[in-house]
């Protein structure tokens, strides 16, 4: 299921709306472009979002009510800096993102270490409103800005002995609290995919939501979002690439396998250890909003389940 517009953003439309002066030139167009060169906006109770004026696609499956932006920007895990979630909004605030680059090494005919701002300049910019599960049990609606990361891989041309993609998140612990401590986890933080899992039209690597750019809070400058898995496995604050002919040893895994496997699914049928996975609490609902029954893969069976339909979901969790 994806609620998708159809409205590409080439790079040669967009124009600089001189509102980040922090930012380089193509990531103060992000916000720009998608506002048709109108300037940014805030979006306040009653009024229109400004991703409104884009067209949408038919919707694959019924539509969930995008989540208030105020309610995801103050409500994510960044265990980095804090783990408390309303805390994260001021501690990341410390975080440069400009300038940033990524390393894309390993299994690629085209190594190296890239600028965002070039990375950009070759993409389509589009808006893809996902569903977000926490495999806390809370999930989110969020209109993503960004492109497919299949788009990235394709031009630094993996090689044929590339099996799987690690992810690493900045290692800064001097801005970094919990990374200073080397509190809970082993820091950096890691993530990977199976490589069909990383080329999926759905997998994206993204720059922006709610018609402006990532906050620093929710992955900024650049994060993952694979929406038919586990937040978790959608790793903020992308430094490096890298592609495996074996599976990455990812963080959560490697601290608790019992608890975190390597892939992450949504499945409402394999609980956690130490809660269910069948339902979940829908941000921004009141007390008295019913709990939602979870869908398998997150409600993108119809996209995803073909992935891993010779695997034991129970096993390979």
């Amino acid at each position: 299921m994806i609620i998708k517009t159809q409205k590409a953003i080439l790079s040669s439309e967009i124009t600089d709306p001189l509102i980040f002066k922090q930012r380089r030139q193509i990531i103060k167009a992000l916000a720009g472009s998608l506002l048709v060169g109108k300037g940014i906006t805030s979006v306040r109770a009653g009024e229109k979002a400004p991703w409104d004026h884009l067209p949408k696609a038919d919707v694959l499956t019924k539509a969930l009510s995008v989540t208030s932006a105020e309610l995801v920007k103050n409500h994510t895990n960044y265990y980095e800096f804090t783990f408390n979630k309303a805390d994260a909004t001021t501690l990341a605030q410390s975080l440069p993102t400009d300038p940033w680059s990524i390393e894309i090494s390993g299994e690629v005919e085209k190594p190296g270490v890239y600028h965002l701002e070039d990375i950009l300049s070759q993409q389509s910019l589009q808006e893809y409103i996902y569903r977000f599960r926490c495999v806390e049990a809370w999930s989110m609606v969020v209109p993503w800005i960004g492109f497919p990361l299949a788009s990235l891989l394709k031009t630094v041309k993996p090689l044929s002995g590339a099996k799987f993609v690690q992810f690493t998140t900045l290692y800064d612990p001097k801005i970094m609290p919990k990374q200073r401590d080397n509190a809970m986890l082993e820091w950096p933080y890691v993530e990977g995919l199976r490589m069909d899992e990383a080329m999926h039209p759905l997998t994206l690597l993204a720059v922006g939501m709610y018609g402006d750019s990532l906050p620093k809070q929710n992955g900024a400058p650049l994060r993952l979002v694979v929406p038919w898995k586990y937040g978790f496995k959608s790793i903020k604050a992308i430094v490096k690439i890298e592609l495996l002919n074996k599976p990455a040893l990812t963080t959560w895994n490697k601290m608790a396998p019992s608890e975190y496997g390597f892939y992450a699914n949504v499945n409402p049928d394999v609980p956690h250890p130490r809660w269910s996975q069948n339902s979940e609490r829908q941000l921004g609902g009141s007390f008295f909003t019913p709990r939602r029954q979870t869908e398998l893969f997150n409600g993108y069976a119809d996209q995803v389940a073909s992935l891993y339909g010779d695997m034991d979901l129970r096993r390979f969790f």
